[in-house]
């Protein structure tokens, strides 16, 4: 069996390039309307095909492509906090009064930033089981004659890490399955429970990562591609 590492997988098959035209953003936008709008009905479908709301104004956005296809097949979006005082970021309205008391540091709040609509494709999702998850969780595929790829999901998660670390922030939440925390701790990726698991599309919990806790135990090959995805969404 052919021995390569995990960035000549991904790359070999997939890219990973920021959202910033218009054209690009587009393609995000009609990532999650095929997954959160017509797949999974979290959200109404819209006449334009593109899901949308009002933390895009203050997010960033990556989006993982397909190099043999040229098809999308996920993205995701960091939230950035817009500074204004009274503002809070859409995990902690999700999961109210059930977070932890300092499950936030206050003097970081400015610079926390949020993982949010993190979207795999269906036709990139491979196991049955995972129909019901917008992020998907398995090896991607296009069609049966396909090797397994690498995870899209980790890879999108590795592209908003990348995000954080070039953002600066020095904490970040995201709103996930349990599962899918623990598929983030298997690759090293350490995100903390910091509220209780809340019925949000399916049981969910509000996770933080701390910037020193970014790269504390994630493997090299982690590293790798972490590293070319902060140059690559620079």
């Amino acid at each position: 069996m052919e021995n390569i590492t995990l960035i000549e997988r991904f790359t070999r098959y997939f890219e990973i390039l920021p959202a910033r035209d218009d054209a690009t953003r587009r393609e995000v936008l009609r990532v999650r309307h095929a997954v959160y709008c017509e797949e999974l009905g979290y959200e109404p479908v819209t006449a334009e095909g593109l899901e949308q709301d009002e933390h895009d104004e203050y997010s960033e956005f990556a989006l993982v492509r397909h190099l043999a296809s040229g098809r999308p097949a996920g993205c995701v979006r960091l939230i950035k906090h817009p500074g204004q005082a009274d503002w809070r970021f859409p995990f902690e309205r999700a999961c109210g009064d059930t977070l932890k008391p300092d499950y936030m540091d206050p003097a970081h709040r400015a610079s926390a930033t949020e993982v949010s609509r993190l979207a795999v494709h269906q036709d990139f999702r491979r196991r049955r089981g995972e129909y019901d998850s917008p992020e998907g969780g398995g090896n991607a595929v296009v069609d049966s004659s396909d090797r397994q790829y690498p995870l899209i999901a980790m890879g999108l998660f590795l592209g908003a890490t990348a995000m954080i670390l070039n953002h600066g922030s020095e904490q970040s939440f995201v709103m996930v399955e349990p599962r899918l925390s623990r598929l983030l701790h298997s690759c090293g990726l350490n995100y903390t429970l910091v509220g209780q698991i809340v019925e949000h599309h399916g049981k969910r919990g509000p996770f933080r990562t701390q910037r020193p806790e970014i790269l504390k135990n994630l493997r090299e090959e982690g590293r790798a591609l972490l590293e070319h995805m902060r140059q690559v969404l620079r």
